[in-house]
């Protein structure tokens, strides 16, 4: 028997591909006669031209980012290209130097954190809207000779989490009910948490916050910290899989909008898409299409609960969405 979680992905790919291929779903509960057209019609062709071209693909340093470096990664081999791989390269600081400095060919951001972090956009500044967030990065990008391939369809964004006991017995259910308290309370955030406007840095200086204590970590700690009592908030991401499984845990309401909204994005140097043809383009945009927040938090799950590998969860992503066999 498969376990829920994998049940649970099944369900929202199938789901995405009959309301991709509505048509051919019908009102016929054939499943798997139904969507076996849209399978084959999404399946990555090896071009044998892309054999001489080598593409290097790095990641940040969480869950997320080995899986979708592993994605693309995996999709790209399937295109024929000659994949190598460098995940787990740091914050999104070192990864951006190692891709200027051609350590690496790409690797997926997300548009708010390119553009606060790397362009100095405020966070409250930043479109909300994904395709103008989108636009605006792509503009900055490619003025440091960098390409931005189109959006994946999920968004992301920093949030902050404490344990639901806490945040009853204190009254908190949105962040800006943390002025007075804030003083007594210890947040934890990841290294780059400490210079970023969406976590500390926002935190600070919008809502005029000061903490007991700002502790950084590495980001796989983020619940753990909460857990032990270490932390009486923690920085999180909505799309971590704890938020569809746990009750006890609960994010606060953003209601200054600090923390906006990023969709995750394929970057890439500009000599390396010219290289590599459209296939590169093509195949990334195609497999990125199935990554709803659902599917996202599922992926997440395999690896942070289930504790299996992202090459692995990338692996069994691509096939149960047709892209490979």
């Amino acid at each position: 028997m498969r376990p829920p979680r994998v049940l649970s992905l099944l369900a929202a790919i199938a789901t995405l591909a009959c309301a991709l291929a509505l048509a051919a779903c019908g009102g016929n509960n054939d499943n798997k006669t139904k969507t076996s057209g849209t399978a084959t019609a999404n399946l990555i062709k090896k071009n044998p031209a892309n054999a001489n071209v080598a593409v290097k693909v790095g990641s940040k340093n969480f869950t997320e980012e080995f899986i979708l470096g592993e994605i693309y990664a995996q999709a790209l081999q399937a295109a024929g290209y000659k994949v190598s791989k460098d995940l787990n390269l740091g914050s999104e600081q070192i990864a951006f130097k190692a891709l200027k400095a051609n350590q690496i060919d790409g690797y997926p951001e997300y548009t708010s954190t390119a553009l606060t972090s790397f362009f100095g956009v405020k966070a409250t500044d930043v479109p909300k809207d994904a395709k103008q967030a989108v636009s605006q990065a792509q503009g900055d990008f490619s003025k440091a000779g960098l390409v931005t391939f189109d959006p994946a369809p999920y968004e992301s964004k920093n949030a902050v989490g404490m344990l639901k006991k806490k945040a009853d017995q204190l009254g908190i259910k949105k962040v800006s009910d943390l002025k007075g308290k804030s003083q007594n309370l210890t947040l934890y955030g990841s290294p780059e948490c400490r210079q970023r406007v969406d976590c500390l840095v926002g935190l600070e200086q919008d809502y005029g916050f000061k903490f007991k204590r700002f502790v950084p970590i590495d980001i796989g700690l983020r619940y753990q910290v909460l857990d032990k009592g270490q932390a009486d908030l923690s920085i999180i991401f909505t799309s971590d899989p704890q938020l569809s499984t746990r009750k006890d845990i609960v994010t606060l309401a953003d209601d200054k909008k600090v923390f906006p909204p990023g969709n995750p994005v394929f970057v890439a140097r500009k000599a390396k898409v010219d290289q590599a043809g459209p296939d590169m383009q093509k195949t990334i945009q195609l497999v990125q299409g199935g990554l709803t927040l659902a599917v996202v938090r599922e992926l997440n799950a395999r690896v942070d609960v289930d504790r299996q590998q992202p090459k692995q969860v990338a692996r069994a992503y691509l096939k149960e969405s047709g892209y490979i066999k």
